[in-house]
């Protein structure tokens, strides 16, 4: 490298570090913290809400500070804290002492920040006395309006009054209060401690009665408890007696099991016999039923069967025999008429040929009055002798079957009977039930046998069953036979 060019490099880096020192020297920035004050030569600023100021208020920004011709300082915006001890009498005239802190700093906007620069850019370790009288004053003020209960109860109305009263002056100052707080009140008389004494009594008092009452209640626990344990002792003492009675009775019922054991053993031999004599009982009546009831019931059934069937036969027959003979009647009346017509018909015509009309046409009518007359009468005489004879036959059926239910009855009198109660048996039931009719309530222990045994009972000491077989016997009987042919 050249001379020429090694100097023109140094004198180059020695102008830049010239310039850098001059910026340095001349260019100030505002911490957040805080706000750049300058003053001198050009230092003036207008608008933005202020009256026209002879410095510059930079914040949280920077500026050129010409030395020699400006000057820059530095004025603080963070919070600063002062104890406020403040003696003072209250409107009762009681002397009181208060104890609290006043959170305060500088505003933030560019009034506040010029009030507070001129009033304390260089005694800013003063704005905190400042602050202390300021309040100390205000709040000699006000707590003399104020009693010692206000004090104590509405600290929240102490402390915005004391703000509100300040305020004024704090705008001038250019500071602004962020917190204010009444930490303790202190009275040398007693006052407060006094006061506090009829609640203290009060609670005191209280106390005492639920610890009282606390004592009765446990006192009462421990007498309802020694009570249930007397009460258990005695339930303790009956349930071992009778646990004991029960013991004894076991050992009774055991000396007693051999004696009971022998007559248990009597009585189910005698509840076996007795069974076994209501087997063969039943067993016999079934023999009965199938041996002699049944056969009876059955030819009762033929003998009456085969005598309503003969009945039947006869009535039949004389019913033919009626109509034939009314039919032969008929045709016989129709041929005495046809023939009395016929003969009618020739006089007629014979009248007319001989000339003489009116003579035989009377004559004819005449005649053929006569044959007709004849002719219904003999009809009406066939038509009365096939109809007596129709009744007779029917008398003589029912008389035949009359007689033939009389020999049946005589022969087997329990079958008729039981047959004319089988065909008027709902007749039966019906006058039977009627004994039940004013029953409201009835058990029947042994179920649908039960209610059978109970309607014969009723049906036997009602006399109904045996009122209704003696009627259908008094109805069968040969004097109701000859009654019946009789009316007939």
């Amino acid at each position: 490298m050249s001379p020429q060019l090694f100097v023109i490099g140094g004198v180059a880096l020695v102008a830049v570090v010239v310039l850098i020192l001059l910026f340095k020297a001349v260019w100030r920035v505002a911490e957040p913290n805080e706000a750049l004050i300058i003053s001198g030569l050009g230092a003036r600023r207008r608008g933005e809400g202020v009256d026209s100021l002879g410095f510059k208020i930079i914040t949280g920004k920077g500026a050129a500070v010409l030395p020699g011709f400006q000057t820059a300082r530095r004025l603080r915006l963070d919070t600063r804290a002062a104890n406020l001890q403040v003696s003072c009498v209250t409107q009762q005239g009681i002397p009181v002492h208060i104890r609290g802190v006043v959170i305060y700093k500088v505003g933030d906007d560019l009034s506040s920040i010029a009030n507070a620069a001129r009033r304390f850019l260089d005694q800013q370790d003063f704005m905190t006395g400042a602050i202390h009288e300021l309040f100390t004053g205000h709040l000699r003020s006000i707590i003399g309006n104020l009693t010692v209960e206000d004090l104590i109860l509405n600290r929240e109305r102490l402390t915005s009054e004391t703000r509100a009263s300040a305020a004024d002056e704090m705008s001038k100052l250019g500071l602004v209060v962020d917190s204010l707080q009444i930490q303790e009140i202190d009275d040398e008389t007693g006052y407060i401690v006094n006061l506090g004494k009829p609640h203290a009594a009060k609670i005191a008092s209280v106390a005492r009665i639920a610890e009282a009452q606390r004592d009765q209640e446990a006192t009462e626990a421990e007498q309802v408890a020694a009570a249930r344990k007397a009460a258990a002792v005695r339930e303790s003492k009956i349930q071992q007696a009778g646990y004991q009675a029960e013991i004894d009775q076991a050992a009774a019922k055991a000396r007693q099991a051999g004696p009971l054991s022998e007559a248990s053993a009597r009585q189910e031999v005698v509840v076996q016999e007795t069974r076994a004599a209501e087997l063969e009982a039943e067993l016999s009546e079934q023999r009965l039923q199938s041996q002699v009831r049944k056969p009876a019931d059955a030819k009762a059934y033929e003998t009456v069967t085969l005598s309503q069937a003969e009945r039947d036969a006869r009535i039949a027959q004389a019913e033919a025999e009626a109509r034939e003979t009314e039919l032969r009647a008929v045709a016989q009346a129709s041929q005495v008429k046809q023939a009395a017509a016929a003969e009618a018909e020739s006089v007629r015509l014979r009248g007319e040929a001989a000339g003489a009309a009116t003579r035989v046409s009377g004559e004819a009518e005449a005649a053929s009055a006569r044959a007709r007359g004849l002719a219904q009468a003999e009809a009406a005489k066939a038509l009365g002798l096939a109809e007596a004879e129709a009744a007779q036959a029917r008398g003589l059926a029912e008389a035949q079957a009359i007689s033939a239910r009389a020999q049946a009855l005589k022969e087997n009198q329990e079958a008729v009977i039981a047959q004319q109660l089988a065909e008027r048996w709902p007749e039966v039931v019906e006058a039977g039930a009627k004994a039940f009719g004013n029953v409201d309530h009835m058990v029947v222990l042994n179920g649908a046998q039960g209610v059978e045994e109970l309607l014969a009972k009723a049906l036997t000491l009602g006399g109904t069953g045996l009122g209704l077989a003696r009627a259908l016997l008094n109805g069968a009987t040969p004097n109701g036979a000859e009654n019946t042919t009789k009316s007939a």
